[in-house]
């Protein structure tokens, strides 16, 4: 288990030392053809650590793995994350992810391995897991950090 959160730890230190320092002009100019600027995908990246805190304690209890969506768009729109100061930004995104390393960490290692036959991976993941499938708690934690990793890349220019 550690490895997904240890690399959880590692990806958000190394990435607030490189995001910090970032003119908060630059963090707050739109990408030329549409799209989030940095901002806003931190400001994402914030929202996803919100509905996946609730997932992950939520799912050390209940039978199942069905969790409310969220639609992505619009609670970037309604928080204006653009306007926000962004190493406020900045420093939030990383307590929280440490939180969610913690929460991770903690969570017994037979509840997050235990298959559920029923979720909404399909629907919420980031890569999704059919609906006929079982899985577990432990894959929407390893979904999340690939989820995280990926907008990273797209602030860094690597997608």
């Amino acid at each position: 288990m550690s490895d997904y959160v240890d690399h959880l730890r590692a990806t958000v230190d190394a990435a607030h030392a490189e995001l910090l320092p970032v003119p908060p002009a630059l963090a707050a100019r739109k990408p030329t053809g549409g799209g989030w600027c940095a901002q806003e995908i931190v400001g994402h990246l914030i929202d996803s650590a919100a509905n996946n805190h609730q997932r992950f304690v939520r799912g050390q209890w209940q039978g199942d793995l069905v969790f409310p969506g969220y639609a992505q768009d619009d609670w970037v729109r309604a928080q204006r994350y653009a306007d926000e100061p962004w190493p406020l930004l900045v420093n939030l995104w990383k307590s929280y992810n440490l939180h969610l390393a913690h929460v991770m960490r903690h969570a017994p290692e037979e509840v997050r391995s235990r298959p559920r036959p029923r979720h909404n991976f399909h629907v919420i993941g980031f890569a999704p897991v059919n609906a006929d499938e079982p899985s577990t708690l432990e894959h929407l934690m390893r979904d999340y950090v690939a989820h995280l990793k990926h907008h990273l890349r797209q602030i860094f220019g690597g997608e």
